[in-house]
């Protein structure tokens, strides 16, 4: 199901807003100078990878795409701008009719980057391309952060399911982009019913401790669950006393009961005892679920426990201690004068402190060794050479003002999977270390 056009309650009506107050008062000044309209290249970028991090997976690229089509200032946006007299007339009637109408290329959503990367490149008119700085820094920074968690998370987990359960861990509204970049990112399922119904992301939750409590007994509960839900449901045994829990379950719903679920203690001892309890109750097909907690560290301790499937919350959605890519969104080439086939030229920030960006229009490719393996982010602003021209990484999302690259999220997904799995092999180490493949300007 496409749910982009719904206008579901997750949607605002306009995304105009999401900027900041500079981006019209800059806009004001370069219509007043007349500068607004030459040819502009921005891109985005990342100096550098979160501290340990050896690759960035790129996450949000869809709901750019959305963001930059409803960027609108309808009557209502506008009032707000004058009232407020954030800028003058003049700029409020060039706002009234805004559309982008440049192009954008990036690397394709699920790709991963590495510093320096190009990952956006938005061309058009100065005016029309620095007003949406703000709102593509805050989808990619967010939603790259959860991914890139998340692929760490799936790569500890090996073959087995992750369930994204972190609504109740952050805004509601980032809780459904938190659910798509994790899906992206490797997760399985989620418990938000809204990234569900947005994004056709698989749902699953059966009951928590307060349905438990609720009940006169553990049994009481577990009974009126198997009853309504079935025989494979999966039943949380951890509110009382486990092992009396797990005997209760395996009694009430049999040897084909789904999974028991545990929330609490020392997992991994835990795990390993109601392994041995469920295989020696009959029910060796039952499968555990643990959660509490749970980072990509924990989950690579729990790599020998007999663990069928992991649920995380807290750690994903706040981006297990990397809640934001640092990307930025900077100017990289700008033409002479408004005049359409005036050239362009390179520019870039130099200052101390390590802000320092490099100019001009850019390509990127991925040079693989002679096993298909990644061993360069090759990025440059000349020619390709040939041996790298079918390698190239960024890819066309919007020609004219019109979205060209809108795909289904399991092939983003799918896309992800493949990246990674090209990527040497220390790149899902858990140990701190630098970018696993250098970035290489030519």
């Amino acid at each position: 199901m496409n749910s982009a056009d719904l206008g579901l309650p997750v949607d605002v009506p306009s995304t105009a807003l999401f900027t900041d107050h500079y981006e019209l008062t800059m806009l004001q000044a370069a219509l007043h100078a007349g500068t607004a309209d030459r040819r502009s290249v921005f891109e985005v970028f990342t100096r550098r990878l979160p501290e340990g991090r050896r690759y960035g997976v790129v996450a949000g690229t869809g709901r750019v795409l959305d963001a930059v089509e409803n960027f609108r200032f309808d009557a209502g946006v506008l009032g707000f701008l004058r009232e407020r007299k954030v800028v003058d007339e003049a700029t409020l009637a060039w706002l009234a009719d805004y559309r982008f109408s440049g192009d954008i290329w990036g690397y394709p959503e699920g790709e991963v980057y590495f510093p320096g990367s190009p990952l956006l490149r938005v061309e058009g008119s100065f005016a029309e391309c620095v007003l949406l700085e703000t709102v593509i820094l805050s989808i990619l920074n967010h939603d790259s952060a959860i991914a890139a968690a998340a692929s760490r998370m799936a790569s500890a987990a090996g073959d087995r399911p992750l369930i994204e359960m972190g609504a109740r861990r952050t805004h509601e509204l980032a809780a459904v982009a938190a659910s798509r970049a994790a899906y992206v990112g490797g997760f399985a399922t989620t418990s938000d019913l809204a990234a569900g119904f947005r994004y056709g992301i698989p749902t699953v939750g059966t009951s928590a401790h307060a349905f438990t409590l609720l009940h006169d007994s553990e049994r009481d509960a577990f009974r009126a669950q198997v009853d309504s839900l079935g025989e494979g449901t999966t039943l949380l045994v951890d509110t009382y006393d486990v092992k009396e829990a797990v005997r209760t379950a395996v009694e009430i719903a049999g040897p084909k009961l789904g999974a028991v679920r545990i929330d609490s203690g020392d997992l991994l001892l835990v795990a390993h005892r109601v392994r041995q309890q469920l295989d020696e109750l009959g029910a060796a097909d039952t499968k555990i679920v643990v959660t509490s907690d749970l980072d990509e560290y924990a989950i690579a301790s729990l790599a020998a426990a007999p663990v069928d499937a992991y649920g995380v919350g807290t750690q994903l959605v706040t981006g297990s201690g990397h809640p934001t890519c640092s990307m930025v969104y900077k100017l990289v080439a700008r033409a002479e004068s408004a005049d359409p086939k005036a050239p362009l030229v390179p520019v870039a920030k130099k200052s101390a402190g390590g802000k320092t960006s490099v100019g001009g229009r850019k390509w990127a490719a991925r040079r693989l060794d002679r096993d298909g393996v990644a061993e360069a982010e090759v990025v440059g602003t000349g020619a390709v050479p040939p041996e790298l021209a079918d390698r190239q990484l960024l890819v066309e999302l919007v020609r004219g003002g019109d979205v060209v690259a809108r795909e289904p999220l399991d092939t983003v997904r799918e896309r992800h999977i493949a990246a990674r799995d090209a990527l040497p092999l220390s790149a899902t180490q858990l140990s701190k270390g630098e970018s696993v493949i250098p970035t290489e300007y030519v």
